[in-house]
């Protein structure tokens, strides 16, 4: 459908997309406070696809599910990217000092992953839908543009905090993960991009490159886990709608552990076969401990949030975080469960597929509900104290 301007032809959706970013109106309004944490809802919706079509078991109706949730993350990350768009020209200033608040600046890391989601969803599920070709360039690009993005956030937000942000003592929560976990991200799906390189200095390049984000994100994400730790010890959980977040630590220890499954498993085409035996034993050395801190993890991040929301915890974006890091979960639980053959890790991956499709549906009903009445287009709150909770 077209519709004329002046004397030029336009699609409508080209014209309603000009005068959203060009005219004032109640929609442009709710944009004013758009923030990057939004697209923490494409990684939780998209990770329900991706870690679908890697479960250990094949169930009835589960391939055509996934396909239809993957389309819906990428429906939404192409929204997004309008929202993001349309804030950037209509309130630059609010953008911008959302790079500079101590809380959301963290934030910026989902993008990122966001994109990295979607691609990784185009490889796995939507090659069903849109062709192998078309699903494998698709990844390349979202790949490569979240890569990019990722090792930029990496550095670009640790770089603030050490330098421009003031940062308490009690500072350190789960959104400080947000920055470094791409590269884990990119290790991961990476991987599933070797068999599309051609064999030889390209693929060996790209196995060494991920295993190198590979470290870089554990590391760091081992130093601000730690900090969490700490934080907890010391000042509580503050009681708030950032608890939450504490799920986000299960993102780098679930795609740690995928990570080293897929790379063990794409190893025997792009290194020495020594090395690849060697890669290939140290996806189960690793991934078993990671994966029972992972557990006491849940245990923890479960007592503190039904802790919490018993005290009236309010819905905040953050609930965005009991999505994506469980998805990682169960991608991590079933590369164990094809690395070792054990049926404890296919019933635990089920399982945690199951927690995962409760949480995603119970967020995406409340986020809809937020979204629909406006309570989500709020400013950022202000850096407060954090005090240990009361008895």
């Amino acid at each position: 459908m077209l519709i004329c301007t002046g004397c030029s032809l336009r699609p409508v959706w080209v014209t309603c997309l000009y005068r959203t970013m060009t005219t004032d109106g109640p929609e442009t309004a709710r944009l004013q406070y758009f923030g990057p944490n939004w697209f923490a809802s494409v990684m939780g919706t998209g990770i329900v696809a991706t870690a679908a079509a890697s479960l250990p078991v094949h169930l009835p109706g589960l391939r055509g599910f996934a396909e239809g949730v993957w389309v819906i993350a990428t429906a939404l990350l192409v929204l997004l990217i309008v929202a993001v768009s349309v804030q950037w020209v209509r309130h630059p200033t609010v953008a911008r000092s959302q790079v500079r608040n101590p809380q959301m600046t963290h934030f910026y890391g989902a993008a990122p992953m966001a994109l990295m989601t979607v691609g990784l969803g185009a490889l796995l599920i939507g090659k069903d839908l849109i062709g192998t070709r078309f699903a494998v360039d698709l990844d390349w690009i979202l790949w490569t543009a979240g890569t990019i993005g990722g090792l930029f956030t990496a550095m670009t937000i640790p770089f603030l905090m050490f330098t421009q942000l003031e940062v308490g003592p009690d500072a350190a929560f789960g959104g400080w993960l947000m920055p470094v976990v791409p590269p884990m991200v990119s290790a991961a799906s990476g991987a599933l991009l070797l068999p599309h390189l051609p064999l030889g200095t390209a693929r060996t390049t790209m196995f060494y490159g991920c295993f190198a984000m590979f470290g870089l994100s554990l590391i760091a994400a081992l130093i601000i886990i730690t900090m969490i730790w700490s934080r907890l010890a010391h000042y509580g959980t503050s009681g708030s709608a950032r608890v939450p977040t504490l799920w986000i630590v299960l993102g780098p220890l679930g795609q740690g552990i995928t990570a080293a499954g897929l790379l063990g498993t794409a190893a025997a085409s792009a290194i020495s076969p020594e090395l690849a035996s060697g890669m290939n034993i140290f996806a189960v050395l690793f991934g078993v401990p990671v994966w029972g801190f992972a557990v006491l993890w849940i245990s923890l991040a479960s007592a503190l949030t039904v802790r919490t929301m018993r005290r009236g915890m309010p819905f905040a974006l953050t609930w965005w975080s009991l999505t994506f890091p469980v998805g990682t979960f169960v991608t991590g639980t079933s590369q164990l469960a094809a690395h070792t053959g054990l049926p404890a890790f296919r019933v635990a991956a089920v399982i945690a597929y199951v927690f995962l499709l409760c949480t995603w549906a119970l967020v995406a009903v409340r986020t809809l509900r937020g979204s629909v009445g406006g309570s989500l287009f709020t400013p950022p709150p202000a850096p407060a104290a954090i005090h240990k909770d009361p008895k």
